[in-house]
């Protein structure tokens, strides 16, 4: 019942949202924060008391109201895989709130944010498929508003537009193929069709429909165009939820329905998938060497991240699919980070261009400390969350690939070697006093959301087991 409290306390506080008064600056501050921890602590609530040992959906559903129209069949629920990703969403969700609180549009980034989380929630616990499909681009919506509306920059609206066509476009193959099944099987409910065999070329066919919807969330090779843009327009709220949650979207489907429901043809296509990550790797790794916009780097370390992540994910193997589900989840953390850091420094000093930045350790040495933790976490350091995810996803590799695990370990090499020249850059040298005459370092409120931030990042890194206790539980009845 907690599953579904949390559903319809944010439908309701979204609706109230439109009639409080943007004037209220004081009470939509307070308001948002109630919400959103509320719903990170109900979350938590449902991890704590979660079954981990059963291995499929956990007897959480609240509600199944059967439809005539399409036979639709309103269930949720969570299973050991969609339940982190659920906890993920209202965590990043509630620091985004924190980090609004001196926007000048307060009220318009609650009300998109509690929409997004909402959507988000749904999509993670919705076991029916064409929910999930309405769900997974309902998405959109909010997004493009945060990015198109919200964003500070001129070319805004055509990041937002690029990351609409580039998405939606990308899914309506995905639509095509739940008609098919529909019209197959006679129901899109996820339990079921579990249960159904589909033939070797209805697999590849709907496969590939399924494929292009997630690797353009994700985004892989060569749909990853939008993604860069799309970080360097949006405000810091924006991309931290790009790359914290949204990215995951591609992911989660790829786990839960691809490789369940199309098993046979996620092991026929897997070369083509091992191609395209390590193109999509190797790319965005080079690439982020030579960016001097601090967003662009991030951005391109985000996408080498997941392609990483998706290439353990058709590794088959329990360590791999386990690598890829924790290095989601620590990446959402490390990413966010980054970004929040980013973000910081943008409203400080309004400009994300490397060549005015240098000596920050002088002026600001807690920034400094934060930023230094974040990149050692982004380049897999030991003791760091990110360590344990990346050197699971290597071990995949290596055991159904050598080349593709040795291409992907160049990858984490030249990651650690952008990240460290990024730091060296922006932290230590002569402060440029010609461009910037007034330094300040992290107020109480940012420091406040880093700590938030940064403990998930080194209790994950000192004691995985927990995430492994879940995943493990779930992820062996999609691996064949």
């Amino acid at each position: 019942m907690i599953l579904a409290f949390i559903l319809v306390f944010l439908i309701v506080c979204i609706f109230s949202l439109f009639f409080v008064s943007k004037h209220h600056i004081v009470f939509l501050r307070v308001y948002g924060l109630i919400i959103s921890s509320i719903v990170f602590l109900l979350s938590l609530i449902i991890c704590i008391d979660f079954n981990f040992n059963s291995v499929y959906f956990d007897s959480i559903n609240f509600l199944c109201v059967d439809l005539n129209l399409f036979n639709l069949c309103l269930t949720f629920g969570l299973d050991g895989i969609s339940l982190f990703f659920f906890v993920l969403t209202s965590f990043l969700i509630f620091i985004c709130v924190l980090f609004t609180w001196e926007s000048l549009f307060l009220k318009e980034h609650l009300i998109n944010l509690l929409i997004l989380e909402l959507l988000l929630l749904l999509v993670f616990s919705t076991l029916d498929l064409l929910l999930f499909y309405i769900f997974f681009e309902a998405i959109l919506i909010p997004m493009f508003l945060i990015i198109g509306v919200l964003g500070s920059r001129a070319r805004k609206i055509r990041a937002a537009y690029m990351l609409f066509f580039y998405t939606l476009f990308g899914s309506l193959l995905m639509l095509v193929g739940l008609l098919y099944i529909y019209s197959t099987t006679g129901t899109l409910n996820l339990e079921y069709l579990m249960a159904y065999n589909f033939s070797l070329l209805e697999q590849k066919l709907l496969w590939l429909s399924f494929f292009i919807s997630f690797a353009s969330k994700i985004p892989m090779f060569p749909f990853h165009i939008w993604l860069p843009e799309a970080h360097v327009e949006a405000p810091t709220v924006g991309s931290v939820l790009l790359a914290g949650i949204l990215l995951k979207l591609g992911v989660y489907g790829f786990i839960r329905f691809s490789l369940l429901l199309f098993p046979q043809a996620s092991l026929y296509f897997s070369p083509l998938v091992y191609f395209l990550c390590i193109i999509g790797l190797l790319y965005a790794s080079f690439t982020a060497i030579r960016q001097t916009d601090i967003k662009r780097i991030i951005a391109y370390s985000s996408i080498a991240h997941m392609n990483l992540v998706v290439l353990g994910i058709f590794s088959f193997t329990i360590i791999g699919l386990e690598g890829s589900i924790i290095q989601s989840v620590n990446h959402g953390f490390v990413s966010g980070g980054l970004f929040l850091l980013v973000g910081i420094l943008y409203d400080r000093y309004h400009s994300r261009l490397l060549y005015y930045y240098s000596g920050l350790v002088h002026v600001m040495p807690i920034y400094s400390f934060f930023l230094l933790i974040f990149t050692f976490a982004n380049i897999a350091v030991p003791g760091t969350s990110s360590f344990v995810g990346e050197f699971m996803l290597l071990v995949g590799a290596y055991k159904n690939n050598f080349i593709c695990c040795f291409l992907s370990s160049l990858g984490v090499i030249i990651c650690g070697i952008y990240s460290l020249w990024l730091y060296n850059r922006l932290i230590f040298g002569n402060l440029k006093i010609a461009y910037t005459l007034h330094f300040k370092d992290l107020n109480f409120r940012e420091f406040v959301i880093l700590v938030i931030m940064l403990l998930p990042i080194l209790i994950l890194g000192i004691y995985p087991s927990f995430l492994s206790l879940g995943i493990c539980s779930s992820s062996s009845f999609v691996i064949f």
